[in-house]
């Protein structure tokens, strides 16, 4: 899925010097209110983080009304960062005439409307359910519970609120997709599998958010990394 994406950042934490006892303590709550917000120096939803290493072994007092303690430090962030013309996967929570409600990683919301719903598929209730289903192929079915992939139209940053769109022909329900859909509908595919690595690694750090669909401490989402990988992000 596009939109995620590692980043090693420079920090600095300013602590008070009565934190300065637990100064691990301070700086896990620190990159905590980080979570899960838009953070424009990152260009991006903090998802999890990792303390890479604390620079300095002696912090430097900075001078003023209320002296503060400041300590820098390498983190590496695991990113959401949706731009329009992105594909993205989610699961349908709402379905009806008018719209798609679907929830991406647990925690952002997404809205399809009728006219981003392309004619190919069509509403109606079957067995007392609401499905949108294909006129051409009938097995290509999106109900509440399906996981579909869309393309991004706006991504709202202060809410964490994304419109998107099915009318690509490339976009619908992912079970579907991935067993009858060819490899010229995915125009990044091929750049996807060199990618692979990255991806995998990526993917399978975002899968926790959306199975569990819980925000939990900081300590439920740590990356793990392999040296290796560290070596390739730095680089």
């Amino acid at each position: 899925m596009e939109g995620l994406k590692a980043s090693l950042a420079d920090l600095v934490v300013y602590l008070h010097p009565s934190k300065t006892k637990s100064v691990s303590e301070f700086i896990h709550r620190e990159l905590n209110s980080l979570l899960f917000k838009f953070n424009e120096n990152f260009d991006g939803v903090v998802l999890a983080y990792e303390i890479d290493e604390v620079m300095d072994k002696r912090a430097k007092i900075l001078s003023g009304l209320e002296p503060y303690v400041g300590v820098r430090l390498k983190a590496n962030l695991l990113l959401f960062s949706p731009k329009p013309d992105m594909f993205l996967e989610g699961k349908v929570v709402k379905l009806a005439r008018e719209s798609l409600h679907i929830i991406v990683l647990g925690f952002s919301a997404c809205v399809i409307t009728e006219e981003d719903i392309r004619e190919e598929l069509k509403y109606n209730i079957k067995h007392d359910q609401e499905v949108f289903r294909s006129r051409y192929h009938k097995k290509h079915v999106i109900r509440v519970g399906s996981v579909i992939r869309f393309l991004v139209k706006s991504f709202d940053e202060d809410v964490l609120h994304i419109s998107g769109s099915l009318v690509p022909a490339c976009t619908g329900s992912v079970l579907w997709l991935a067993n009858n859909m060819k490899d010229e509908y995915f125009p990044n595919r091929t750049a996807e599998k060199q990618k692979e690595k990255e991806r995998t690694y990526t993917e399978s750090i975002a899968g926790e958010f959306y199975d569990e669909n819980v925000v939990s401490s900081h300590s439920d989402y740590k990356m793990k990394k392999s040296k290796r990988q560290k070596v390739e992000e730095v680089s």
